[in-house]
């Protein structure tokens, strides 16, 4: 498409579809058809957005619409006059207009034959602008001089909530393809989905299961699943995420991830780290080549460079009342099944015996152990032991 500007108009249709939501409200993998909608249109060269919708449904409506587009809305009072300016300001070599005016998505790489019209049409920009000066209904204008639309121009409308999986599976195949042709690697194209303005680097590969939502960017040459949730969150180059679930996190370039870990919102793991199985962090940093191989929860900590951490090891980090911050230093050993009761500071290059309770900080190069020292009787089974039945 080469215009740069288009017109939506998003109707309130729930008494003619007898739903609870505007078919363009209605959601596939929990993102709005109005989001996969503009996303697809700002990827294909509209940057500029004017959205036609009643009070009731503009909030909502104008979150659909992506960070790097322009929206502008029509105010209650002058409709006309506010689309007038939105037309005026565009590129003096702008002409085609695009105009939306019902339900339907764009998924130009998925274009067929057929002579079906769609809820979309092409408009001169200057003609518009003239009627508008006529006050003429605009509806009477794109009836008589607008060209309308249809599937082999990849756009597909859907007048039913009852068409909502047919949407679906058209929208996901779409954004599949499209990082096919980017150089992604999809081994199972059944089981993976990626939503609208997530963005995969050239040379990753997305294994089964791997969901990959919000405002999540992937760098390039990761491997992502299998059975991997991404959402809200970055990954530099390299990243291994195995059978994992990542939210709000920032991840470094060429870390691991998993296998059945839990990176909850704030985490943030520096190049060569590790969260290994069953690993669970939340707000948590860990630094360059630090490591959590398994079995560990980690809440409201800095994990220095070099670290590492045995298997068992949490930190105490809420008291009921209050969350308490934990720091380990660079370097530092904490040996299995430790228990770091903040806020408490374990200094760099300091261990931690497996087994001991932290209570008060340990400072760098010592050593921590608080249990209780160990007894062997010996003999003791055969003087105790009760007789054979």
């Amino acid at each position: 498409m080469s215009e740069r500007s288009a017109v939506l108009f998003l109707l309130d249709d729930r008494c003619r579809t007898g739903s609870e939501t505007p078919l363009m409200l209605h959601r596939v993998l929990g993102v709005p058809l109005l989001s996969w909608l503009s996303q697809a249109l700002l990827e294909a060269g509209v940057s500029r957005f004017f959205l036609v919708c009643g009070p009731a449904l503009l909030a909502e409506a104008r979150s659909c619409f992506p960070a790097g587009a322009s929206l502008s809305v029509a105010s209650d009072e002058s409709p006309a006059d506010r689309l007038h300016v939105f037309l005026s300001t565009a590129e003096d070599g702008e002409r085609d207009l695009l105009v939306v005016t019902g339900p339907t998505v764009y998924a130009p790489l998925h274009r067929r034959a057929g002579p079906e019209r769609a809820n979309a049409c092409m408009v001169d920009r200057l003609a518009l602008m003239a009627a508008l000066d006529e006050t003429a209904p605009i509806g009477h204008f794109l009836r008589r001089a607008g060209e309308p639309t249809t599937c082999e121009d990849g756009f597909f409308d859907l007048s039913a909530p009852e068409e909502l999986p047919r949407i679906a599976e058209l929208l996901i195949r779409e954004r599949l393809l499209a990082l096919s042709r980017m150089g992604v690697e999809i081994w199972d194209p059944g089981s993976t989905c990626v939503t609208p303005g997530v963005t995969v680097g050239e040379g990753t590969k997305l294994l089964p299961g791997t969901l990959l939502e919000g405002k999540t960017a992937v760098g390039p040459d990761c491997v992502i699943g299998p059975n991997t949730r991404i959402v809200d969150s970055t990954l530099g180059r390299g990243c291994v995420v195995e059978q994992s679930k990542v939210a709000g996190a920032r991840l470094g370039d060429e870390l691991q991830v998993g296998p059945f870990a839990n990176l909850r919102p704030g985490t943030v793991m520096e190049a060569r780290s590790k969260a290994g199985a069953f690993v669970e962090l939340k707000n948590v940093s860990v630094g360059a080549d630090a490591k959590v191989p398994h079995l560990s929860y980690l809440g409201d900590a800095a994990l220095g460079a070099g670290a590492n951490v045995g298997c068992g090891t949490v930190t105490a980090n809420f008291d009921r009342a209050e969350k308490h911050y934990t720091v380990v230093e660079a370097g530092a050993f904490l040996g299995c099944n430790s228990t770091l009761v903040a806020p408490v500071n374990v200094g760099q290059g300091a261990y931690v015996a497996a087994g001991t309770v932290v209570t008060e900080d340990v400072p760098p190069q010592a050593l921590a152990i608080s249990r209780p020292r160990g007894q062997i009787k010996k003999d003791w089974a055969l003087k105790n032991k009760l007789p054979e039945p």
